[in-house]
């Protein structure tokens, strides 16, 4: 990618897109429609979580090892018994028509021609099936909110099933919807309006529990009455791994009882995340939870981590502290937002070779090479004498 960029330089062309992912918020901010960019970067109350996710990639440092021969680099990583090209997915993101009127099928499109697995959010603006259409031979995962209406989250596990899902996300920190104000203040919910509701307008469980010539507003209030369980409790989720044999990966674990409950109750992998910031003001940041899930499961079963990750430096900083890969959110939604499929395409191109040449100059020519000691905390290092 870096030749390609450089080579096409000397006739004067440059990038679309900045090829720094930090900075591709601030041109979404441009371009969006105010309402359409508050509810992809708004985050809970203050932004304290969001912050704090920040933060604590920054205060990691890399410590970087020399002169051992990293020419080759395996970035593959096994996942739900698959072996994927890299320890990146791209995480649930709902409702991304708000951004771009292709959404999510551009985004799988983008997905599968990087290589990449797309975890599909329950929320999207498109169905399961359309997107399982544009996904190709690349692995595809359904994230799954339970709805309490459980004859139709029983219907949604049975369309991922069919449509060639690998594995189900379930997320566990969105029993409600935290306070954001940028949502808040723009007055604007995409699911009120219709948007990000497709996978239960074409669910049959869920137009059967509607009046006859239901209208879509009739459908909307549906939705709102039964799509989030805010009662679910650990048992839900024994309920799920009794009814299907996809492996369930545990998404919102931040503290390390609830990451052995979750192991105890059968869960195949757990996702540490805070929801991107976007739930509780105030919640320690996911890379500062890691290292202590980790410890709690033991390596009973693979630890993923998503909230805050935008380089490939991230990535090794979030392996090295315990994670078996990482899921990667708004950066690509910025991308899809600026430019579509091709925007996707380039942010997932620019995470990889920031990635490979991650590991390239800390001297690492596998995963298994990224370990602790690439790590040091500037919270602990000791003060200089002046």
């Amino acid at each position: 990618m870096l030749r390609e960029i450089l080579v096409a330089g000397v006739d004067g062309r440059r990038p679309p897109l900045s090829t720094d992912l930090t900075a591709l918020e601030e041109a979404a901010r441009t371009k969006l429609a105010p309402d359409a960019f508050a509810y992809v970067a708004g985050t809970a109350g203050s932004g304290d979580t969001g912050r704090a996710n920040r933060a604590a990639f920054a205060r990691r440092r890399l410590v970087p090892r020399m002169l051992r021969g990293a020419v080759h680099r395996d970035l593959t990583v096994r996942l739900a018994g698959q072996l994927l090209p890299a320890p990146v997915l791209l995480a649930p993101v709902a409702a991304q028509t708000v951004v771009h009127p292709e959404g999510e099928l551009a985004t799988a499109r983008a997905a599968a021609e990087v290589g990449l697995p797309f975890v599909l959010s329950t929320f999207s603006g498109h169905s399961l099936e359309e997107v399982a259409g544009q996904s190709g031979r690349t692995p595809r995962w359904f994230q799954l909110y339970l709805p309490s209406d459980r004859a139709v989250a029983e219907s949604l596990v049975r369309r991922a099933e069919a449509g060639g899902y690998t594995a189900l996300v379930v997320t566990v920190d969105a029993s409600y919807l935290g306070f954001r104000p940028m949502e808040l203040d723009n007055a604007y919910s995409p699911f009120l309006r219709g948007v990000g509701i497709a996978n239960f307008t074409t669910d049959p469980a869920f137009r059967a529990g509607l009046p006859d010539g239901a209208d879509p507003v009739a459908m909307v209030r549906r939705w709102a009455e039964i799509s989030i369980d805010p009662a679910i409790r650990w048992d839900a989720l024994a309920w799920l791994l009794e009814l299907t044999d996809l492996p369930v990966f545990v998404k919102g674990i931040l503290h390390p009882d609830d990451a052995r409950m979750a192991v105890e109750c059968g869960a195949h992998g757990l996702v540490v995340s805070n929801h991107g910031g976007r739930q509780l003001d105030g919640s320690t940041a996911a890379l500062d939870a890691l290292p202590a899930v980790r410890t709690a499961v033991a390596g009973r079963v693979p630890v993923l981590l998503d909230s805050g990750v935008r380089s490939g430096t991230d990535v090794v900083k979030a392996l090295a502290l315990g994670a078996d890969a990482v899921l990667v959110g708004r950066p690509y939604v910025y991308g899809l937002g600026l430019s579509g499929q091709r925007g996707v395409e380039h942010v997932l191109r620019c995470l990889l070779a920031d990635l490979d040449l991650a590991l390239a100059l800390t001297g690492c020519a596998s995963l298994a090479d990224i370990t602790p000691d690439l790590i040091t905390d500037e919270r602990f290092r000791p003060s200089l004498a002046k």
